[in-house]
């Protein structure tokens, strides 16, 4: 009885057990397989130390998102009565727009340019055929089949590659990706996503078990402690802080923003600061390096505060490049700064600092929105969201191309958003469960007014 009062409520909203993955899921998620699995496999023949090989531009994505993204629109623009931006999609857009007018000032607006084009027919190859998808459509379970078949696969290629030993790079098993630290990431989601598998009964119970167990055999051979971890911890922060936030009746977007604001009293109190924390994690106060790269980006960022140096226009960008000229020592080879949200500052400022925060932050919004009628799949998308944007005070793929983690957030927002209208006030689950309970022993079952009116307001 309350699944059909919830369908009442929400003619477009599907049971868990009802979704599907329809014509329009395909597009996104072939981007999906594009990133994670298709371009690795072209990378797969370059060596881990060849940097011209690994970072050069292939004629095979200047023709596969071309296409996909002309696919995306024409998908849409023969759905535009079913389009609608809800807040997440008009920030992200908003997020897009300001990387696209900094070409105007970036310090190669050509590579800037180009670069631009190839993440608005990334966004809008994902966005538009995804909101205009249906609320049966199962983003999340295409997802899932992406990561299996990227962990059966580089099961395959652990046993047949050897791992990266040279000098200057810790050991670990790459599979088929250019670096042991993508194989921890790509084994992490495969691991988050199997967990939702889990909690369905029969096949997909049972090939939930194999993934995670495909998972937790790549995050061990590829050595990626801090892709280990995360894939251990996210989720149950995850479920703690859905939990927190029914409990308390906050949004958990205001818990999370809580908590850096929170450790940054303490630091500031106790002197414990993040160079103890990587002292502890790696045996080394700079987290392996990184710090001096920070302080180099944070050095040019106090250059040009508000905008930035234009998107994608600061690393790799010739041998004029500031990265180039005015970087010390090994710096100067970095492709990026192995931080998303220094990369985003040194690029477009505050400006773009802040609507990428605001993006993030509603996100976890939507999300908990959705946690009130699908905790499940709240759940491992709060995981999944929480997971990238921890990954990202490491290492950078904010908006950088198709890198697999943007892609798989950018995939986790949209399905977020394609819920926002959806989410129902706790009032109306209270009234909506009374019928159930207020049924006699003999007689014929009729909901009180209360709740038909409440139907049928909606």
């Amino acid at each position: 009885m309350h699944e059909a009062v919830l369908r009442s409520q929400r003619p477009g909203l599907a049971a868990p057990s009802d979704r599907v993955i329809d014509r329009y899921a395909i597009i996104p998620l072939l981007a999906c397989v594009y990133a994670t699995i298709a371009f690795p496999l072209i990378l797969v023949t370059c060596s881990p130390t060849d940097s011209a090989c690994l970072l050069e531009a292939r004629p095979e994505s200047k023709i596969f998102w071309p296409i996909l993204s002309a696919v995306a629109l024409v998908v849409a623009l023969r759905n535009r009565s079913r389009l609608r931006f809800p807040p997440i999609l008009i920030i992200l857009f908003a997020y897009l727009a300001l990387a696209g007018a900094s070409v105007a000032w970036a310090f190669k607006p050509e590579a800037s340019g180009i670069r631009f084009a190839q993440q608005a027919m990334i966004i809008a190859s994902i966005a538009l055929p995804a909101i205009v998808a249906t609320r049966s459509t199962d983003l999340l379970r295409g997802l899932f089949w992406c990561f299996f078949i990227a962990a059966v696969l580089n099961m395959l290629f652990v046993m047949g590659r050897p791992p990266i030993d040279v000098k200057f790079a810790t050991w670990g098993y790459p599979g088929y990706f250019s670096g042991k630290n993508y194989l921890g990431e790509c084994a992490a989601v495969a691991f988050l996503l199997a967990l939702h598998e889990l909690l369905h009964p029969g096949r997909r119970r049972i090939l939930g078990i194999v993934t995670a167990l495909m998972s937790v055999a790549l995050l061990l051979l590829s050595n990626s402690k801090t892709a280990l971890a995360l894939a251990v911890l996210v989720p149950a922060f995850a479920w703690a802080l859905l939990k927190l936030s029914r409990a308390i009746r906050v949004p958990v977007w205001v818990i999370v923003v809580s908590i850096p604001i929170c450790w940054m009293v303490f630091s500031f109190v106790t002197g414990f600061s993040m160079n103890r924390v990587s002292y502890m994690l790696y045996g080394d106060s700079t987290f392996t390096g990184r710090t001096i790269i920070w302080d180099f980006a944070n050095m040019q960022i106090a250059k040009k505060p508000l905008l930035g140096w234009g998107y994608q226009s600061f690393w790799l960008v010739g041998p004029d490049a500031p990265s180039i000229v005015e970087a010390p020592g090994w710096v100067k080879e970095m492709p990026n700064a192995h931080n998303g949200y220094e990369d985003t500052l040194l690029e477009l400022g505050y400006a773009g600092f802040f609507l990428l925060v605001a993006f993030i932050l509603a996100t976890i919004h939507g999300i908990g929105r959705l946690a009130r009628f699908d905790l499940s799949r709240a759940w491992i998308l709060l995981s999944i969201v929480l997971y990238v944007a921890i990954t990202n005070g490491l290492e950078s793929t904010w908006m950088r191309g198709f890198e697999m983690l943007w892609v798989v957030f950018v995939i986790a927002a949209v399905e977020a958003a394609r819920y926002w209208g959806q989410a129902r006030p706790a009032a109306s689950l209270r009234i909506a469960r009374r019928p159930a309970m207020r049924r006699t022993h003999g007689s014929r079952f009729r909901p009180p007014s209360t709740a038909v009116n409440v139907v049928r307001s909606r």
